[in-house]
C-alpha cells in the first residue's frame, strides 16, 4: 500500500512540511534517527555561524564588584560541542536534537565565558591565577543552554547555571540560576536571539548576586 504522511521538522532556521511515500517516509524516519537532524534541510544548503552578538549596554546603576578569579565555564558533555540544542517539550520533554546546518561558533560555555568575563571586568578585576591569589574563585557549572519549544509555532531559549564563591576551598555562596527569553521566531536564528537574551538576563543576575556576596568575598 502506498501513501503519504506529513511531518514537521526544524529546517535550517525554519520550519517545513514535507510529503513522503509511506515506504520513503520510513527510510527517512530511519537515516533521521542515525544522522539527528542531518536531514532537515537539502545539503546544498550552507552551514550558518551564530554567537551571541554585541554585549547589552551595561547599567549605570551596577556598582562595582570585589576582584575574583575565574576560569573556564564548566559543561556537560552534551554542551561540549558547536550544536545549537533544541527540545521539543510539547512532543517529548526528554529528547534533545541540534539543528544540521546552523551552529555557534564555539562551545556555548566558552561563548558564555567571554562574555561574563567581559561583563565582571567593567565593574571589577577579573583574575586567572592559581592558589595563590587571594580573590575568591568563582565557578560557574552551565547546566542548561538550548531553545525550548512550548508548541509548534512558539518557544523560548533556557539557560540554567550553578554557580559557586569559594576561597581556599571553602564555599562561600552558591546559588543555581535560570533565565528565560522568548523567541522571536520558531527557527535556529529565534533560538539564538533568544538564548543571547536569556544568557544575558543570566549574567545580570549573576552581578547581582555577586554584589550582594562582596562583604564575605573581601573578608
Amino acid at each position: 500500500m502506498t501513501g503519504c504522511i506529513r511531518f514537521l521538522t526544524p529546517a535550517g532556521g525554519a520550519w517545513r512540511i514535507y510529503s513522503l511515500s509511506r515506504s520513503a517516509a520510513t527510510a527517512m524516519a530511519a537515516l533521521t534517527v542515525l544522522a539527528g537532524c542531518a536531514l532537515s534541510v537539502p545539503p546544498n544548503v550552507s552551514d550558518v555561524r551564530y554567537d551571541l552578538g554585541p554585549p547589552p549596554v551595561a547599567s549605570s546603576t551596577s556598582g562595582p564588584l570585589p576582584a575574583v578569579r575565574m576560569f573556564e565555564v564548566k559543561a556537560p558533555r552534551a554542551l561540549d560541542s558547536d550544536a545549537i540544542i533544541y527540545r521539543m517539550s510539547y512532543v517529548d520533554p526528554r529528547r534533545a536534537a541540534a539543528y544540521a546546518h546552523s551552529h555557534w561558533t564555539m562551545a556555548p560555555a566558552q561563548l558564555l565565558t567571554q562574555r561574563l568575563r567581559a561583563e565582571l571586568a567593567a565593574r571589577g578585576a577579573v583574575l586567572a591565577g592559581g592558589e595563590t591569589v587571594t580573590a575568591p574563585l568563582l565557578t560557574v557549572d552551565l547546566e542548561q543552554f538550548e531553545q525550548v519549544f512550548d508548541s509548534e509555532g512558539e518557544s523560548h531559549g533556557a539557560v540554567k547555571a550553578r554557580v559557586t564563591l569559594t576561597r581556599g576551598g571553602q564555599v562561600l555562596a552558591q546559588h543555581t540560576f535560570v533565565a528565560r527569553a522568548p523567541a522571536q521566531m520558531p527557527s535556529a536564528a529565534g533560538g539564538v536571539g533568544a538564548l543571547a537574551a536569556a544568557s544575558d538576563d543570566f549574567i545580570a543576575q549573576l552581578i547581582v548576586w555577586l554584589g550582594m556576596q562582596a562583604p564575605i568575598a573581601m573578608q
